[in-house]
């Protein structure tokens, strides 16, 4: 659907076709072609278009299986400092041995 809704636009249709053959050759995808497709699509006004042109039921449809794909493949960064193992009060001994 993103495919062919995105052939006006050949940066997004370009990486569409990428994720497709993706999909068609391995069965998966990385997410950050995926986060890329969004991100492309978002700032060529495609996904403006499709929520126009689309119920929101639809639009949903179309769109939340990539962001939900993004969502549960994307790694998770901390945004904490790291923590020396041997200064870090939760793995402290509480009293002495």
């Amino acid at each position: 659907m993103f495919l062919s809704e995105s052939a006006a636009y050949p940066a997004v249709a370009s990486i569409a076709q990428s994720a497709h053959d993706r999909l068609v050759a391995d069965g998966e995808i990385d997410y950050r072609v995926l986060a890329d497709l969004i991100g492309e699509a978002s700032g060529k006004g495609v996904l403006r278009d499709l929520r126009r042109k689309y119920s929101p039921a639809a639009f949903d449809a179309i769109i939340g299986p990539i962001l939900q794909e993004i969502g549960r493949t994307k790694p998770i960064r901390s945004q904490r400092p790291p923590v020396d193992p041997d200064n870090d009060p939760l793995t402290a001994a509480s009293w002495p041995r």
